[in-house]
């Protein structure tokens, strides 16, 4: 069986700026982003599967300061375009927010919510050994409605496989907190790990739920080159970790969960009734989102890319005919995409979620629709194709056929 793919983020008056001493109007009806990603590059320490953007940073070291001042002030500066009025979900992600502690954590959040005052969701990730009362109160008092916390496993010895800082008794005791706080919580878990049986698994996963949490998303672990976990098993055959291994594991969790009423809506995560996570579906559904700090992405339509260049100066200009914008602010590189380019990963994207895409997306290619149909992959469903069960266990092969319609 080929792997599962990419398992694998209040308001002031219209118009008036929120900038400290400032009062620049700007027009309500200039293009504006969706969706805000604030990312917190700091760690109290990485673990052994990390490739992401961070450092290991002491909770009392000044940068920390530094960089959530820089962070409000280019906030400030987007807010005075209008690139935020029309902004309805924002995450605040990492690295470890949580990390920040109470204090700037809630001068951070405190910001978004003034400068993007459309939010109908706003999410905070949070590790359990920094996710104090403090930081609760700090969230509850910013208006955070969401909080997802990385608890990965509820055993003690697949937390240490996985470098994590925190126990098992230690993530049940911090998300019981969060719920109680009145937050809705999202828990992270990882399957295809070392240590890890099918057992354990399963006591991972109703564990969490007894917590009374509301999403769960579950994730087979990728072993990234250069991690300390890539050379602890460089030369091994890692059968923990192989296709059949995390299809298993996957299909587990889809029962355990979908028998206790989570209902899966996305390639790996899981929902209460009215539960989704509209930031992440924003991702999947081609909505123009901005990333703000080192590591964020962004993914801009022409009028959000020429409204943020006037705040992101390094920006280069926009090439002719581009449809797109991706960006992370760190490395500096502009990936700009055609109309067809954009049209195939939405399509692709599209293909992440349940509910699929619109059968019309594809009436230009029959002959790609019939060919996934035959093969197994999607199914129609009334007016949408959706993902059938077998083409969400190989999604590589779906979205490798959708993907390839970039080229004309």
């Amino acid at each position: 069986m080929s792997q599962i793919a990419s398992f694998g983020a209040k308001a002031t008056a219209p118009g008036v700026s929120v900038h400290s001493g400032s009062t620049l109007r700007v027009p309500i009806n200039k293009p504006s982003v969706k969706a805000l990603y604030i990312h917190v590059p700091f760690c109290a320490k990485k673990c052994a599967y990390c490739d992401f953007l961070s450092w290991p940073t002491s909770a009392s070291d000044p940068c920390l300061d530094s960089y959530v001042e820089a962070t409000v002030r280019e906030l400030h500066a987007l807010h005075d375009r209008g690139l935020l009025e029309g902004c309805r979900t924002a995450y605040i992600g990492g690295g470890t927010p949580t990390l920040l502690g109470g204090s700037r954590l809630g001068m951070l959040a405190g910001c978004v919510r003034g400068v993007a005052p459309s939010l109908t969701e706003f999410t905070c990730e949070a590790n359990p050994d920094s996710l104090t009362d403090d930081v609760l109160t700090a969230m509850v008092a910013s208006d955070v409605s969401r909080i997802s916390v990385g608890v990965q496993s509820l055993n003690d010895a697949e937390l240490m496989e996985l470098g994590r800082v925190h126990t098992a008794e230690q993530a049940k005791e911090r998300v019981a907190a969060a719920v109680s706080a009145g937050l809705d919580v999202s828990v992270d878990l990882m399957c295809a790990i070392p240590r890890q049986s099918d057992v354990s698994w399963a006591a991972s996963l109703r564990g969490v739920i007894d917590l009374g949490v509301c999403h769960i998303s579950v994730y087979p672990l990728t072993i990234e080159e250069g991690t300390p976990l890539y050379r602890r098993f460089e030369h091994d055959t890692c059968e923990w970790n192989d296709e059949d291994v995390q299809a298993r594991r996957m299909e587990m969790a889809e029962q355990v969960l979908t028998a206790c009423g989570f209902v899966r809506y996305e390639v790996a995560s899981y929902a209460r009734l009215g539960k989704r996570c509209e930031h992440n579906i924003a991702y999947w559904t081609g909505v123009p989102y901005l990333g703000v700090g080192k590591g964020a992405a962004s993914m801009l339509g022409p009028a959000e890319y020429d409204l943020a260049q006037q705040v992101l100066e390094w920006l280069p200009s926009r090439r002719p005919g581009a449809s797109r914008m991706r960006f992370t602010a760190y490395d500096g590189d502009v990936e700009f995409l055609t109309s067809r380019e954009a049209w195939a990963e939405d399509l692709m994207l599209g293909m992440r979620m349940t509910d699929g895409i619109e059968t019309r997306l594809l009436d230009g290619e029959p002959s790609v629709r019939a060919e996934l149909i035959c093969r197994g992959l999607v199914e129609e469903r009334g007016n949408r194709l959706v993902p059938t069960h077998e083409g969400w266990l190989l999604g590589n092969e779906l979205y490798g056929a959708l993907w390839a319609l970039a080229e004309p």
